[in-house]
């Protein structure tokens, strides 16, 4: 069985009030007093009692929430996968999409009462630190489609979203082909998220290498909202009418087609966005998507699910990373 508070602070010498403030990250407690109490509850093996095998591992996932079609995809297939195997007990969790505090707020919830966790990380301080404060009490953290650099995590599933940015910018300089100086724009959920930043990075640094008669002349950030990115498309082309091209690094796809077919543009710009949903697949089948970057959830769900769980037990980590995979009109997949 899993060592008790009262064992810890036994051990420790110091009252059940304090653990339970060091466990679950309250202040109060000196810095001296907190490294003994987790260094104790660590020896007395309160975050790893299934490292020995069997029972049944606690695992939790902190994703955000929001119209991202993709993130739902996800969670469907870690809820889907963990429900088929007796060995996990897994909950999901969805917070604010963009705000760092709420992230981090959840983080350090989870002390004391998970074996492991899986995160779409923001890049900001406060989150560092709470991931930080995890790990210390010896639990396993994964990223998962954003990585975030500096913190102890097991590792990161997901594509390497500096050479998707790069694909993207390929892709479109190539199906605007050569000629004079022609406009691109590009949308991003949050370049809070490192994941967004990359994609942006690698996809302005072939366009400059490749293609330099492109020109960027905007980069709006629309927080993954299908209503945000409608809103924003429209203002666009009313500034640009002779826009030529699109990038969307993160979600919102529907909202820019629409934009796209109401302006009667969905022919004149190519639109090179991220992810096969149902959405965007309708979007390339009538024509205004031309190509999406795809990245497989249901792979990330099972890898997601089993790094932790082989980490908790104390097994050797395997990893089978998720390919990136080009999809047009012509080669939609049938699931």
């Amino acid at each position: 069985m899993r060592s008790t508070l009262a064992d810890i602070a036994r051990e420790a010498g110091v009252s059940s009030a304090t653990v339970d403030r060091v466990l679950n990250n309250r202040s109060g407690v000196k810095a001296r007093t907190r490294d003994i109490v987790i260094e104790t509850a660590r020896r007395l093996g309160y975050f790893g009692a299934l490292k020995e095998g069997g029972g049944c591992v606690q695992l939790d996932f902190v994703l955000p929430a929001g119209t991202n079609t993709f993130i739902a995809n996800l969670q469907q297939q870690i809820e889907m996968q963990a429900s088929g195997r007796d060995d996990l007990d897994v909950r999901v969790h969805s917070v604010e999409g963009f705000n760092p505090y709420t992230l981090a707020t959840k983080l350090n919830e989870l002390h004391g009462r998970t074996m492991g966790a899986g995160v779409i990380a923001l890049d900001h301080p406060a989150v560092r630190e709470a991931m930080r404060s995890l790990a210390a009490l010896g639990v396993p953290i994964i990223t998962l489609v954003s990585d975030i650099l500096h913190v102890p995590r097991l590792g990161y599933i997901g594509i390497d979203n500096r050479a998707a940015g790069r694909l993207a910018g390929y892709l479109l300089g190539r199906l605007l082909g050569p000629g004079g100086r022609r406009k691109i724009a590009l949308f991003a959920g949050s370049l809070s998220y490192r994941g967004h930043e990359e994609r942006e990075m690698g996809f302005r640094h072939v366009v400059s290498e490749e293609f330099p008669h492109l020109e960027v002349v905007e980069l709006r950030e629309i927080r993954d909202d299908r209503a945000r990115a409608l809103t924003e498309t429209r203002s666009l082309l009313q500034r640009h009418p002779d826009l030529a091209g699109i990038y969307n690094i993160g979600a919102g796809n529907s909202g820019i087609g629409e934009a796209l077919m109401e302006s009667g543009g969905a022919r004149n710009v190519i639109f090179v966005g991220h992810e096969l949903t149902e959405n965007s697949k309708q979007l390339l089948l009538n024509g205004t998507l031309d190509a999406v970057i795809d990245q497989n959830p249901r792979v990330e769900a099972r890898e997601a699910l089993s790094m932790l769980a082989r980490s908790v037990r104390g097994e050797p980590l395997e990893y089978h990373p998720p390919r990136l995979q080009v999809i047009f009109r012509e080669n939609i997949p049938e699931n």
